[in-house]
């Protein structure tokens, strides 16, 4: 793994300790509230973004998919490289005229949705270890890029991921970076392997925020200020971050794998689970499906994605 002099290391605060707080899984809506969409693969879907022009979702065997009004199809076949590599994260830039995705083997790509044009970023400084998570802030074509990497590390650059203009440093102990979310331009959040929560407000250096005495192995995360910080993950847990403590709702059993919250809040995970918040409290929603979810965007039309090429809509 690439190291360079510049790399600085993060340095570790304290988190806050959770109060916890198990709410009733009651059920609300019916199956007609999701619907399932044909797609055109049957590969598991991993993320699912929106963008200027609509939904676009990432998975297995490098397939980048594309919401458009003849339904979902296929824009990119192999991911970035053509290896076919699978791809497990996306985000879109905040003009929302490029989606980026990353996965296994050091995959990542930048794809123009004006032009079509796909431009390969893979292997930043010979890099290939599975990338998991990115988070991409400011316009096409000069964004920052943050990666979030399977041995532990971050990747970043400011320069729009051009060759040259990466570095990476580890967060942690050098545990699985899962997910990262930014909420401005080099303001945000990553979670790990080892069940923590780190902060940055300049893109490279980090504190640790947390949760201490968590029990559950974290997936999903929603950056949304440095007082507002959502983590999903096993045993139906939903942490919070209100500012000064960690908060967690327990939905159930099912491990969740995304969440995102403003203005209300999803979650979805293991088995078609769906859980809506509203007025302070999650509660269970029907789906007409069974297939593990991964992730969901919500917006002019709310998304999950998951296994079998499965993607659900409301």
């Amino acid at each position: 793994m690439a190291r360079h002099t510049t790399r600085r290391t993060f340095a570790k605060g304290i988190g806050g300790a959770i109060a916890a707080v198990t709410l009733p899984m009651a059920a609300a809506g019916s199956e007609e509230d999701w619907t399932v969409a044909e797609t055109p693969v049957d590969a598991t879907l991993h993320d699912v973004v929106e963008a200027d022009d609509g939904l676009y979702a990432v998975g297995d065997t490098g397939v980048v998919l594309a919401r458009t009004g003849e339904g979902w199809q296929t824009v990119v076949t192999g991911g970035p490289t053509g290896n076919g590599n699978d791809l497990y994260g996306a985000d879109v830039t905040d003009d929302g005229e490029r989606v980026w995705f990353v996965g296994a083997s050091g995959a990542i790509g930048e794809y123009d949705l004006e032009t079509g044009m796909l431009v390969d970023h893979s292997t930043p400084n010979d890099v290939s270890n599975n990338f998991n998570d990115i988070a991409v802030t400011g316009t096409a074509g000069e964004a920052a890029v943050y990666v979030a990497g399977d041995s532990g590390a971050v990747y970043y650059s400011f320069e729009n991921g051009e060759t040259g203009s990466w570095d990476n440093v580890t967060p942690g102990s050098g545990s699985n970076i899962n997910a990262i979310d930014f909420h401005g331009p080099r303001s945000g959040h990553a979670i790990d392997g080892n069940q923590t929560v780190f902060v940055t407000d300049d893109g490279v250096t980090s504190n640790k925020l947390g949760i201490e005495d968590a029990d559950y192995n974290f997936y999903g995360l929603d950056s949304n200020a440095p007082g507002d910080v959502w983590v999903s993950g096993g045993g139906g847990s939903v942490y919070h971050w209100n500012g000064s403590e960690w908060t967690r709702d327990s939905t159930g059993d099912a491990s969740l794998r995304d969440v995102t919250v403003g203005g209300g809040g999803l979650t979805v995970g293991d088995g078609g689970a769906v859980f809506e918040r509203s007025a302070g409290r999650w509660t269970a929603t029907e789906t007409p499906v069974g297939q593990n979810l991964s992730a969901l965007a919500r917006g002019s039309v709310d998304a999950a994605v998951g296994a079998s090429g499965i993607v659900l809509e409301r």
